[in-house]
């Protein structure tokens, strides 16, 4: 096993102003209750305070689109199918050019790649709100123009993410994940809360113009990060396929990195079984109120992923990154297990919430591990794996958990998913040595 796989690499502390050594060694030791509230230290760096900065208003931006294009789909077809069909045509884009967009990421000024983004999905922005103004209600163009949105999006996403370990030293990744986490999972509660508040007094096609200037804060902070150029002679190079298979070779050649991929897989296509919310709200759960069980379920995790991201404090300056992955998504797995057996709504939702917070320790350290144990040059096409992972786990989690949901009983899919998550995960930490041993 090569040196980046048990003690991370030194490349990514080179690429920083300082070292995680000399942060930690300058940092005063925190005491009392900021011991356990969220890690700041990142945003003391201008660059990362602006990169952060313009996540705040473009998380709740999106999910004010997110909200808007079904709900639109659904008012001109009745059809809760189509909105189905427009979530399969935004996912083959973004999952093509994530993985695109990462070997372009490695070849290129990331700073003028996410600027090149942030404005095309600015510009998707506002045809959404031209389509809506003048009424077209064409189901094919609100499909094309989401489509070119996660495009545009997968093009965005690794090298907004692969920018991180440019702008913070490797001992403040973990702390810089915990702040774009916390952000991210924010806006997926306040985002459609705000969506649903908002549709009654402005309309839909407000929405949209709404995301569209939120999106140009995102453009307006990006001309202000410093040229983030390849460290290398990666600039040479042609991203295509060839570009895109050698990140996968690399993948393949370190463990720990090829792990933390696994250890995603293993607690999203497993464990997450937000399919089973509605018929668990309409049958285990009916007595407390349908709507409300159903809005619970769905709220539950990302709000403890919230609450997860605010005491961060408490493990973002742990050294043991693989060691917190394992045990993370094993104690996902066992709060999803809890859940299944909960005959209480509100048991359930405080097993869902410990799920979530689970869930942030998890996408923190992956995060860290995936900046730290990459050298420069592949780290754009590290996030787009990551990318696609992220965002193609949860939908074969959909299709499993629905069809094991059909045929043994909504209550023992969910319970045999949790407990085969921990299964798995133990059973890989110990099979494969290298995450655990994996520290910084």
């Amino acid at each position: 096993m090569d040196t980046s796989e048990s003690t991370g690499t030194s490349e990514s502390t080179a690429s920083t102003p300082t070292s995680a050594e000399d942060t930690d060694a300058h940092e005063p030791r925190r005491s009392g209750w900021r011991r356990w509230a969220m890690d700041t230290r990142p945003l003391r760096r201008p660059a990362f305070r602006r990169l952060w900065g313009s996540t705040i208003v473009t998380a709740v931006g999106s999910q004010l689109t997110a909200v808007a294009v079904p709900k639109q789909i659904y008012d001109i077809t009745g059809s809760s199918a189509w909105v189905g069909y427009a979530s399969l045509a935004g996912l083959l884009p973004m999952v093509v050019f994530a993985l695109w967009g990462g070997a372009v990421a490695d070849t290129m000024d990331r700073r003028t790649l996410l600027l090149i983004t942030n404005s095309g999905i600015a510009v998707t922005s506002l045809l959404f709100w031209l389509q809506a103004v003048a009424r077209l209600d064409s189901v094919v163009v609100l499909m094309v123009l989401l489509a070119v949105q996660q495009a545009f999006f997968g093009l965005n996403s690794p090298a907004r993410n692969a920018s991180i370990a440019r702008l913070v030293p490797a001992g403040e990744l973990p702390a810089a994940n915990a702040l774009g986490s916390t952000v991210m999972q924010t806006g997926l509660v306040a985002g459609p809360l705000l969506a649903g508040a908002l549709i009654p007094v402005i309309g839909l096609s407000e929405l949209y113009l709404i995301d569209a200037v939120a999106l140009c804060v995102a453009v307006w902070a990006v001309l202000r990060l410093p040229p983030l150029p390849p460290l290398t002679d990666s600039a040479r190079r042609r991203a295509g396929v060839r570009e895109i298979a050698a990140g996968f070779r690399y993948i393949s050649g370190h463990k720990v990195l090829l792990l933390s991929f696994l250890a995603d897989v293993i607690a999203m296509v497993c464990g997450m079984p937000r399919a089973l919310f509605p018929q668990l709200a309409a049958e285990t759960y009916a007595s407390w109120g349908e709507g409300l069980a159903l809005g619970l379920l769905f709220a539950a995790i990302p709000i403890g992923a919230v609450i997860g991201g605010l005491f961060s404090g408490t493990f973002s300056r742990a050294r043991r990154h693989g060691w917190m992955v394992i045990g993370a998504v094993t104690a996902w797995g066992a709060a999803v297990a809890g859940f299944g057996l909960s005959t209480s709504l509100w048991v359930a939702v405080a097993f869902l919430a410990a799920a979530g917070v689970a869930d942030m320790v998890s996408m923190v350290f992956r995060g860290a591990i995936l900046l730290s144990a990459a050298t420069d040059d592949m780290r754009g096409r590290m996030q787009g794996v990551f990318t696609v992972v992220v965002a193609g786990g949860p939908r074969l989690a959909d299709v499993l958990h629905g069809t094991a949901g059909s045929a043994f009983g909504p209550r023992a899919a969910v319970v045999g998913g949790g407990l085969l998550v921990v299964v798995l995960m133990l059973g890989l930490a110990a099979a494969v040595p290298a995450l655990r041993r994996y520290r910084v």
